[in-house]
């Protein structure tokens, strides 16, 4: 008995160690067991104390009547399917008559503490299908993507959501994004996780980094262009305007429209193409957007105007053509000037880190959820990385970025190097890469020769 006792001691010792330094492992080795077991076991009385139950139906009390039973119990929804998973479980229910998908998501914090989980969350499936994922733990906190990713071309994985799941930036879903976050955000993680999720997708990068490319510059090698200063951002926008025009016109050559052509195989845009013709896609990344549209003077004032100009035609136009912007920045308002807001309608995607500001997370969540607007001010300094994303459906989740380092980034960028393509129209804005004892060289068109 004393055997067993110590056994048991150590036991809960471990567990409880577990729990305090490794929640991941404490969930996978005790934790899935006793909330897999917690919850069915109380499923019903949960469900009837939360207000998730609906009376007996008529036939049902007509029926015990008829044959003298005892009156039957109020019905909670039916469980269709119990996973549990590497972060929590995930229930899927059927609901019954008279309930709706509202009634569960109204009362997840109350589901939190009655199965005693760190997380509750719930989205319709379809019609009278609820699927409610709940988190053992703080995902967040310390983050681990899982090994096997749904990676598919133009879909990165970038971040794990609260409730466990991946985060994935899907260009042909979301063409153009906005991400927010003032300085020590995590906002820089957030790009450098995108910028190494593109290194090996067959894609062009465009980047413009008006901190004279301290971001971006690093990870030159998977770069087909770059800017670092307004003036050579304008003329690298006006390029590639003429480079969407290009394609557009190659894609007006190839629509084969024609009687004997099914409609599924008529080009609308660069994916409608055959492989051998097909342009190769741009995700344009704009570092510190305040920077182009910033100006002190009559000439500054016009360069803007064509800066701002030439985004809003890339951010309406662009998409049929292959070319996605990413544009981030640590204040994006109205007083940045005319076309700011008509460029901000045409970004579908919105990302947003700590901000210092109200008005910066009301132009990225006041026209979608002012719950988002609320939980993007909300976030605590301490905790970098943790954002709020969301898209115009009105949907958002919280997600965090893991940590990746600058030096992480630039190795995978030159171990893919071989495949940055070679565009012409870019040509004069390719960086130009320069050894450890040489000077840096401007990234300008009009840098001056060296002696």
């Amino acid at each position: 008995m004393t055997g067993f006792t110590v056994a048991l001691v150590l036991v809960v010792a471990a567990a409880g160690l577990l729990r305090w330094r490794r929640p991941a492992w404490y969930w996978m080795t005790f934790g899935v067991t006793l909330a897999s077991l917690r919850v069915l076991v109380r499923y019903a009385s949960v469900m009837d104390a939360c207000g998730l139950t609906v009376p007996p139906s008529r036939w049902r009390l007509a029926l015990a009547r008829v044959t003298n039973r005892p009156s039957p119990e109020s019905r909670p929804p039916r469980i269709l399917r119990f996973r549990p998973t590497r972060t929590g479980l995930v229930l899927r229910l059927g609901l019954r008559p008279g309930q709706d998908a509202f009634d569960v998501a109204a009362a997840s914090d109350r589901l939190r503490h009655s199965f005693s989980m760190y997380g509750v969350t719930s989205r319709e499936v379809r019609s009278g299908v609820v699927e409610v994922r709940m988190t053992g733990y703080d995902v967040l906190k310390r983050v681990q993507m899982p090994a096997k990713l749904d990676t598919r071309p133009m879909r990165v994985p970038v971040a794990l959501r609260e409730d466990g799941s991946v985060h994935y930036r899907d260009y042909r879903a979301v063409p153009h994004a906005l991400t927010l976050g003032a300085t020590e955000s995590g906002k820089s993680v957030y790009q450098r996780n995108l910028v190494a999720g593109l290194a090996p997708m067959d894609v062009a990068l465009v980047g413009i980094d008006c901190k004279q490319g301290v971001e971006l510059f690093p990870l030159g090698r998977r770069f087909s262009a770059l800017a670092d200063n307004p003036d050579t951002a304008a003329d690298l926008l006006d390029a590639l305007v003429s480079r969407m025009e290009g394609v557009y016109q190659l894609i007006r050559a190839e629509q084969r429209i024609t009687a004997a052509v099914p409609d599924a195989e008529i080009a609308a845009d660069i994916w409608d193409l055959p492989e051998h013709l097909r342009p190769v896609p741009v995700v344009v990344l704009v570092d510190e957007v305040a920077e182009l549209a910033l100006f002190a003077s009559k000439d500054e004032e016009k360069r803007r105007d064509r800066i701002i100009t030439a985004l809003v035609r890339l951010a309406q136009l662009g998409r049929a053509a292959g070319i996605y912007l990413e544009i981030c920045g640590q204040r994006f308002g109205s007083e940045l000037g005319k076309g700011i807001t008509m460029l901000r309608a045409q970004l579908t995607g919105r990302t947003a880190h700590r901000v210092n500001d109200e008005t910066s997370a009301n132009m990225a969540f006041g026209d979608i959820s002012p719950d988002a607007v609320l939980a993007a001010i909300q976030i605590p300094a301490e905790l970098r990385g943790l954002a709020i994303a969301g898209d115009s459906t009105g949907g958002w989740h919280r997600i965090r970025a893991p940590h990746t380092s600058l030096r992480q980034a630039v190795n995978t960028c030159n171990r893919h190097a071989d495949r940055t393509p070679a565009l012409p129209e870019l040509a004069p804005f390719r960086p130009e890469l320069t050894g450890p004892s040489e000077a840096p060289v401007p990234l300008s068109k009009t840098a001056p020769a060296t002696v």
